[in-house]
């Protein structure tokens, strides 16, 4: 039964949420042979580890969905349906371009890497596509962090196995000047929402374990790893 509420009761809540302005993107986790292909044509690891996530201009945070199977026979006149397949969705990026068109090297030959496994001269006329092994180009330290204002709370996605896709065409033409900007989507295996470093893990702050402070019935707090958190959650965490 729906119960009344003053307005002091919600405008904490209320004028206490998340923006949309406030994230940053960080890519590494780079193979070496990836860096080497890179560097060679004008993009260092430090501008893809410092710069490259700045120049991020709209991400996303990931989504994902559970694809199911229809289930029948289990009790009569019953459809049941179970899940048996965890599907994460393509991400969309896009970036600033520098004047030294390094984000679009780095995306562009990215991607060429991806499909040079011939190893020949793309100027040859018998040049052929082959792609590198996966474990050549993906990246499995990629993430986006999410934060606000006070820099107090934050919200970190960690991307295994990313990697481009598709890399729109970039519209360019006289008139009016505007900032370039280079459209990427990236294909990914999973994404794991929390920290995942070994410090974290060894603090138990990992995996968002712990971030969200909120009292037991009995109102008691304890400290997990810097973290404070309910007394009955840490019990059921050990």
């Amino acid at each position: 039964m729906p119960t009344r509420k003053k307005i002091s009761d919600f405008k904490p809540l209320v004028t206490n949420l998340a923006q949309t302005s406030h994230y940053q993107v960080i890519f590494g986790g780079l193979n070496s042979g990836l860096s080497n292909y890179l560097d060679a044509r004008g993009v260092d690891t430090r501008f893809i580890t410092e710069s490259a996530g700045l120049l991020c201009s709209s991400a996303s945070i990931p989504g994902s969905s559970l694809a199911t199977a229809d289930i029948n026979g289990n009790f009569m006149g019953v459809q049941e349906k179970m899940a048996h397949t965890r599907i994460f969705t393509q991400m969309q990026l896009e970036f600033y371009v520098d004047s030294d068109y390094r984000m679009i090297k780095f995306l562009e030959h990215w991607m060429e890497f991806i499909a040079s496994g011939s190893n020949q001269n793309p100027g040859n006329n018998q040049y052929y596509y082959r792609m590198q092994y996966p474990s050549e180009y993906k990246s499995d330290s990629t993430k986006i962090i999410k934060f606000d204002r006070d820099y107090k709370r934050e919200l970190e996605y960690n991307f295994i196995g990313l990697f481009p896709i598709n890399m729109s065409s970039v519209p360019i033409q006289y008139g009016s000047s505007d900032i370039l900007k280079v459209s990427v989507a990236f294909n990914y295996e999973r994404y794991i929402p929390g920290k995942i470093s070994s410090k974290d893990r060894k603090a138990g702050t990992s995996n968002n374990i712990g971030s969200t402070p909120t009292p037991n019935t009995q109102g008691r707090i304890v400290n997990r790893g810097g973290t404070k958190i309910p007394e009955g959650n840490f019990k059921a965490n050990q």
